[in-house]
């Protein structure tokens, strides 16, 4: 079939990948306008972009989806069918009407759960044990349109949002291409989302990192997880901001047991963990960033930093009396 493609980040490539590997044609791709990316804040392209042209294929970026100019050259393109994986915008519906076998998308969750722009990362917030991917049939709404494929994926206790997507996106590769193949010859009946067991997994915020200490100690490591690499899981020492990049429950004994203690102060400091009450259980710190400084473990933290049991952890920075 012809194929255009839209997608945008790193998770679209081996969708992509498969498709440029398969008997389909690439006819274009579509991607968002090029941004400055990086701790330099170099205008660079998608990832999506930077493969499509190591391709020679044709590469759209419009600022806007109606746009008259955009729409007429993806009309030109006459796509059979339109792709699309974390493209990142809304397709109005002049687009997906456009095609005559209609635009599949590949969301990573098992629709109805999770839908929204951070389904990974919700996932693991959440704490779930599996996830999966789901090809569908695009409507106006967002990802709402009836399933067509879906495939489970068993999320590890160790993962973050950087393993668990690497193994989603090349599920979503292999569950595109079977889609299509059974979609082309008829095999595929849509089956319609059961609305009232949607949940949604909305686009992370900044704030979104800010560690509430009241939480459990399992609810905590599942956040640090879920928002690893991005806004990352944070707290404040003294008037220092910590951004905390690994940690697990840690089991009590009697010596540094969370009851009766206040959320979110240090327990014990140990050689390679900082140990920290929470609303339930204890959580072990083992891997911190200060701020302006590097990622790196609890124990190369402490030498240079000298934390006190007794002293706290806390959502906002403390203010030194005049």
């Amino acid at each position: 079939m012809r194929v255009v493609f839209m997608g945008t980040p790193e998770f679209a490539v081996p969708s992509l990948k498969a498709l440029l590997d398969s008997r389909h044609e690439v006819v274009g791709v579509v991607t968002q306008p090029d941004r400055p990316r990086g701790r330099g804040k170099a205008v660079m392209p998608s990832p999506i972009k930077a493969l499509a042209q190591a391709e020679g294929i044709p590469v759209l970026q419009p600022a806007k989806m109606k746009d008259p100019d955009f729409l007429d050259a993806l009309k030109a393109s006459k796509p059979e069918v339109i792709v699309v994986v974390a493209f990142g915008r809304i397709l109005p519906a002049s687009i997906l009407a456009l095609p005559p076998r209609g635009c599949i998308n590949v969301h990573a969750s098992l629709l109805p759960r999770y839908r929204g722009a951070a389904p990974i990362q919700w996932a693991l917030i959440r704490g779930e044990t599996h996830t999966g991917v789901t090809t569908m049939l695009m409507d106006e709404g967002m990802d709402t349109g009836p399933i067509l494929l879906q495939e489970v994926v068993p999320i590890a206790p160790d993962d973050t949002t950087i393993e668990l997507s690497r193994r989603l996106a090349e599920v979503g590769g292999r569950l595109l291409l079977t889609t299509l193949r059974e979609w082309e010859a008829g095999g595929l009946v849509p089956r319609p989302q059961n609305h009232a067991e949607a949940t949604m997994a909305p686009m992370l915020k900044k704030e979104d990192g800010l560690i509430d200490w009241t939480l459990s100690a399992e609810e905590i490591a599942n956040r640090v997880r879920g928002l690893v690499p991005w806004p990352g899981a944070y707290t404040f020492y003294q008037e220092s901001r910590l951004t905390i990049w690994k940690a697990k429950p840690q089991a009590c004994d009697g010596g540094k047991s969370s009851s009766d203690v206040v959320p979110g102060t240090i327990l014990a400091v140990e050689k390679a963990a900082i140990l920290v009450a929470t609303g339930n259980g204890v959580l072990a710190i083992l891997e911190i960033q200060p701020a302006n400084r590097k990622r790196m473990t609890v124990q190369e933290f402490l030498a240079g930093h000298r934390l006190m049991r007794g002293e706290r952890l806390s959502a906002q920075p403390a203010h030194r009396s005049s």
